[in-house]
């Protein structure tokens, strides 16, 4: 094999960096589409098998990717929801109009108890955005008392009559979605104001929460790469007060390689439009940098969280579709493009602590896709699944040459890498080798561990456009690659076009 095809990689043990919250892998699950309805919920007479409604074989996939929060209601549809309509008997729900997506009928089955259950189900934390749009700030209020007061209010004594007394614990609580456009097209300072009051009175009730275990208040950050917003945000969040406080600011950023709308196919392509597409989820980089610069200008000691909590591929939706499903397939092309983002993320893990990919199921790029009883795991969630050992991982040094890969005028780094040392004591390394055509040598130098073997899988596909269908649902899942360790130094080859993890034993 030709000598520019070895990658010269070093990896510091010894060095260690910032800690990769486990919450940068984080899921979405918007009231859209075929999101919860058909993708999480079929009701407890369906004849799929579920639990209480919720599917089974869901519930069973997601346990594997040891999903750490759900973003719940929304995304758009959050600035009209309004809870009351989605607790209670069932039978006793008003229907109502989803108009943020496709003017569609939502029986609102799925509400409150519903999504608690699930998440209880998967093991996973809920981060509930709250309707800043149609909503009031009693309205929210009391959907925080319903679902955590432990106390017999009359709003806990009506989640016990629901099937739960206990109170639930909310993890995190979106203050809005983009109020800059679908969230109610709001000017900063009246956002600003409103984020105020809302974070006053919108309270976690729950003991457990009070000195552990905290909900923490996410702001409505940028969802373009100007910073205005961020910092009318910051500058506010540094002058409050003991009345109210936020812990993070969010930023929504998809890829999109040709601008809205969305034009990109998510299924047969080729070379063109995979290198157009990576070449343009780079750019998340850039854009956390600018935020970031904000941040640190009015927190220096990085206390407020930057939740990138909308990110993700979205592609035209799949002709034949409702093109208010946002319905798109999921290739290898996906799955690069997905731990390039997760990569980025580990490296500004200093200050982004949460994200949030879009979405979890049937809806842009999802972890699964079902229809009716099948299901069909894709590209990225094996990325997903690859990544867990990264959860809360200590990030660790690593230096290597990228080197160019240029597929007519675009030119992108040949490979990506990070490393980190699990509580276990392993030392993982991540390669992502985005050359189409040829296969990186990767000669690694190891320092800070004594390595003994290592253990490496890669996801690949056998061109850039492979998916995974219900009638072929294996063709692109991680398969074992050869690693050898000799002298603590790493040497492997990746394939191209792929996603490689290899775990070191110390």
């Amino acid at each position: 094999m030709a000598a520019d095809n070895i990658v010269h990689l070093s990896a510091d043990a010894s060095k260690p960096g910032a800690k990769i919250d486990r919450n940068i892998f984080g899921q979405f699950a918007e009231n859209l589409g075929h999101g919860l309805y058909e993708g999480i919920w079929v009701g407890p007479d369906s004849s799929i098998p579920n639990t209480r409604g919720i599917r089974n074989d869901i519930v069973a996939a997601l346990r594997e990717l040891k999903v750490p929060n759900v973003r719940w209601p929304g995304g758009c549809f959050a600035d009209q929801y309004h809870w009351r309509k989605g607790v209670g008997p069932r039978e006793m729900r008003p229907a109502t109009v989803n108009s943020a997506w496709g003017d569609v009928i939502d029986t609102n089955a799925f509400g409150t108890d519903e999504f608690m259950d699930f998440i209880q189900q998967i093991g996973s934390t809920p981060y509930v955005s709250i309707n800043l749009g149609s909503g009031t700030p009693q309205e929210a209020a009391e959907w925080l008392e319903y679902m955590t007061a432990a106390a017999p209010t009359a709003l806990a004594k009506e989640r016990a009559a629901n099937g739960h007394p206990e109170p639930y614990k909310v993890g995190f609580l979106g203050i809005g979605n983009e109020s800059w456009d679908c969230g109610g097209a709001m000017t900063l300072d009246y956002y600003v104001s409103l984020m105020k009051v809302y974070s006053r009175f919108v309270l976690n009730m729950n003991p457990a929460q009070r000195s552990k275990d905290q909900m923490l208040k996410i702001a409505v950050g940028p969802g373009t790469p100007d910073t205005e917003w961020t910092e009318a945000v910051m500058k506010a969040w540094k002058k409050h007060t003991w009345a109210w406080d936020i812990n993070g600011v969010s930023l929504h950023w998809y890829t999109v390689p040709n601008g809205w709308p969305p034009s990109t196919t998510s299924e047969k392509f080729g070379q063109d439009d995979y290198v157009k597409a990576l070449k343009s989820t780079l750019f998340m980089d850039e854009f956390l940098r600018k935020q970031e610069a904000v941040m640190d200008k009015y927190d220096p000691e990085k206390k407020v969280t930057l939740s990138v909590d909308e990110w993700g591929a979205w592609h035209a939706p799949l002709p034949g579709s409702n093109p208010a499903f946002l319905v798109q397939q999921n290739s290898i092309r996906d799955a690069i493009l997905a731990s390039l983002n997760l990569n980025i993320f580990a490296r500004h893990a200093d200050r982004v602590r949460m994200a949030n990919i879009a979405q979890m199921i049937n809806v842009l790029q999802a972890m699964i896709l079902t229809d009716k009883e099948k299901l069909v795991l894709t590209p990225t969630y094996y990325v997903f699944k690859m990544y867990v050992p990264f959860q809360d991982a200590i990030s660790v040094h690593v230096s290597f040459d990228a080197g160019a890969y240029t597929h007519g005028s675009v030119t992108l780094p040949r490979v990506d890498a990070i490393a980190a040392k699990a509580a276990d004591g392993k030392l993982l390394l991540e390669i992502t080798n985005l050359d189409a055509g040829n296969p990186a040598i990767i000669d690694a130098a190891l320092a800070g561990i004594t390595a003994k073997s290592a253990g490496a899988e890669t996801l690949t596909g056998a061109a850039v456009d492979s998916i995974n269908t219900f009638d072929s649902p294996t063709s692109v899942v991680p398969k074992p690659t050869a690693a050898e360790i000799q002298n603590d130094r790493l040497s492997l080859t990746v394939e191209p076009r792929s996603v490689t993890v290899v775990s070191i034993e110390p």
